[in-house]
């Protein structure tokens, strides 16, 4: 944790140094909450956070490959990740560091959201269960989403290749068990390797979330997509 804590604090205040934090952190609450009304958020006459959740794997498949893209892509091209591993810093805990601080930056993004909720519970008498139940299932799979833009920042020291290569890779694993694949490989794959794929949808498992049920197996998940990840980081750097 000693060796942790130092590099979470560089990396977190490191996003507040320069307006590219700030204008991340707005237009991801300005797109996100857009989508939500401009899709009939005060027009559904619901006292819940549906619209959100909607949009919200989508708009993440930007945010966070945008996040996450300098973590590793900067150290290289600058050079500094040679000075960093002269340090009697672990690989794990540097990974670990960064990967912190970027999902705690990628949180007050969410907390902004918040205000969409303040504003349902001031217009009507939402479920507050859910509306957590939500929040939770999006830090679950934003971390999933990190794990996996840490990896492609790993390999390459160019930002803009790390987010195309993170970009495609979300893409990929968000329509992965979706219905829209399903419906593309109805007529070649089986009921039951159907069923099979939809175990490994991101939309999915965070669906159930959004609609109240913490399942264990939703939650297991996205944490062991998160830990594999997070592991092939440590291998790559190592490599």
């Amino acid at each position: 944790m000693n060796q942790i804590a130092p590099i979470f604090k560089k990396e977190f205040f490191g996003y507040f140094r320069s307006p590219v934090g700030y204008v991340i952190l707005a237009v991801f609450h300005i797109v996100l909450i857009g989508l939500a009304v401009f899709a009939g958020y005060y027009e559904s006459n619901q006292a819940s956070l549906d619209t959100i959740w909607t949009f919200l794997p989508w708009t993440f498949l930007i945010f966070i490959p945008a996040t996450g893209m300098r973590l590793w892509s900067e150290e290289k091209r600058s050079g500094s990740i040679e000075l960093l591993f002269t340090l009697p810093v672990p690989t794990a805990s540097a990974v670990l560091g960064k990967f912190l601080a970027a999902w705690a930056f990628i949180g007050i993004a969410l907390a902004l959201t918040f205000s969409l909720a303040l504003t349902t519970s001031y217009l009507g008498n939402p479920d507050w269960g859910i509306i957590f139940s939500g929040y939770f299932g999006s830090i679950l799979m934003a971390a999933a989403y990190l794990s996996i833009s840490s990896v492609c920042s790993a390999l390459t020291k160019n930002q803009v290749i790390a987010f195309v290569i993170s970009v495609l890779i979300c893409v990929l694993v968000t329509l992965f068990g979706s219905q829209i694949l399903l419906t593309v490989f109805e007529n070649i794959a089986s009921p039951g390797m159907l069923d099979f794929l939809g175990n490994f949808s991101f939309l999915n498992h965070f669906q159930t979330m959004t609609r109240g049920l913490i399942e264990l197996s939703a939650i297991s998940f996205f944490v062991v997509l998160t830990i594999a990840f997070l592991g092939i980081n440590i291998i790559v750097l190592e490599n």
